[in-house]
């Protein structure tokens, strides 16, 4: 049976399903321990929409809200400004879960989803270490992506600068008179130049004028596949 009590929007669906789409990213970088719920409140009968490593407690899509998620729900009801905060919990199965639910908000302030994240606690430690670290496989170690992690933007521009730089310098098949339009050209695919002020920064490092990093992008954008 339809909650009668909540009959959700089209923006309402909206929110919820790009939940849905981002607890595929969240289920793959916490691992096989964590199982993640997302519960639509609009059938509470069938309130499970997507669930991530459901076989801990045999649940699917369509399964019921349990009955620990319908109280806490109802005392978010009663007192909004409730904090959030992990509790310890116990499956059917009797196994320990450390747990979190978290209220999810659409129009007009009202929660009309709950999202559900259970750490089965019982998994063995050295099968979640394997699931966290990377495999010995070399291709995955090759591939591993380095970050930028700054404070500001200036920081980060000249940082992604520098090291482009350095590549396209050291690279003995760029001509000199390319290297300048391959350094915007890798910083372009970089989406550095989607940074407030890029061009006149970029433009100031390289000694060049900004409408030259403009006539490169627009050249790359029209030579692009994509266009």
């Amino acid at each position: 049976m339809d909650n009668p009590f909540l009959k959700l929007t089209v923006t309402d669906r909206q929110i919820l399903n790009s939940y849905a789409l981002m607890l595929n990213g969240l289920g793959a970088y916490l691992g096989d321990g964590y199982e993640l719920v997302l519960h639509s409140l609009e059938s509470l009968d069938h309130s499970v929409i997507k669930i991530i490593n459901g076989h801990f407690t045999g649940r699917k899509e369509g399964s019921p809200i349990t009955d620990l998620a319908l109280k806490m729900l109802g005392e978010l009801e009663q007192d909004p400004s409730r904090t959030v905060s992990p509790y310890f919990n116990k499956s059917s199965s009797d196994s320990m879960l450390r747990s979190c639910t978290i209220p999810i908000t659409g129009e007009h302030g009202r929660i009309i989803g709950l999202l559900c994240i259970n750490f089965h606690m019982e998994m063995p430690l050295s099968e979640f270490l394997q699931g966290m670290l990377p495999s010995q496989d070399s291709s995955s170690v090759t591939q591993a992506s380095s970050e930028t992690f700054s404070d500001n933007i200036d920081d980060l521009i000249l940082f992604s600068l520098t090291e482009t730089k350095e590549s396209v310098y050291n690279d003995p098949g760029i001509s000199s008179s390319n290297k300048n339009k391959e350094i915007i050209f890798r910083l372009y695919q970089q989406g550095i130049f989607n940074l407030k002020d890029a061009v006149i920064k970029v433009a100031n490092q390289l000694n060049i004028s900004k409408n030259t990093v403009y006539m490169h992008i627009r050249n790359f954008k029209v030579s692009s596949p994509s266009n």
